[in-house]
């Protein structure tokens, strides 16, 4: 962060945008996985926000943190991520709650079934199995999450706060 204020003077939006995977149930699920996934997913969101929020305040600027459409819903098989991905949402809220006062606003967007590496590497199967859940029928470009992140920092959002946003195509529970 000091380095980035350094370079540009301040910050005024940050987007906090890591994940990783383990499948399994729980029952089957390695413990070091579990901590591996929510050390990516959620405590990286958290140290991302805990060292932005400071310069946010300055600037009165926006956070946007990638939560997923299974921090929304949940899905057998992928317990760690759906638990990481949910505490993302929960932290979003919480944090909107806290600094919003101060002036910075703080969102999430839940993407559904995107065109990333994490889906390059996962079975046709399961992409397929993602993608019929869906109401438009197909996975996104990355740019149309993109959308959605840059128009939560923009001043065009600048009445909401607290939300996670799905970008999910209609992805329906199941």
């Amino acid at each position: 962060m000091r380095a980035a204020v350094d370079a540009f003077g301040r910050l005024d939006f940050a987007h906090n945008n890591a994940g990783t995977f383990a499948p399994g149930l729980i029952t089957g699920l390695d413990e070091a996985e579990w901590h591996r996934v929510i050390a990516v997913n959620l405590t990286g969101v958290f140290l991302c926000m805990k060292y932005e929020l400071p310069h946010l305040i300055e600037s009165r600027g926006a956070i946007v943190n990638t939560s997923s459409v299974w921090g929304l819903i949940g899905g057998a098989g992928q317990s760690v991520y759906t638990a990481s991905k949910h505490g993302v949402a929960g932290l979003t809220r919480s944090a909107a709650a806290e600094y919003g006062p101060q002036g910075v606003r703080v969102n999430a967007v839940g993407p559904g079934p995107i065109q990333t590496g994490m889906a390059a590497n996962a079975p046709a199967d399961k992409i397929e199995a993602v993608v019929s859940r869906t109401t438009m029928g197909r996975v996104a470009a990355a740019s149309e999450v993109g959308e959605a992140v840059a128009w939560l920092c923009s001043s065009g959002s600048s009445f909401i706060t607290g939300t996670v946003l799905p970008v999910d195509g209609g992805c329906l529970a199941s």
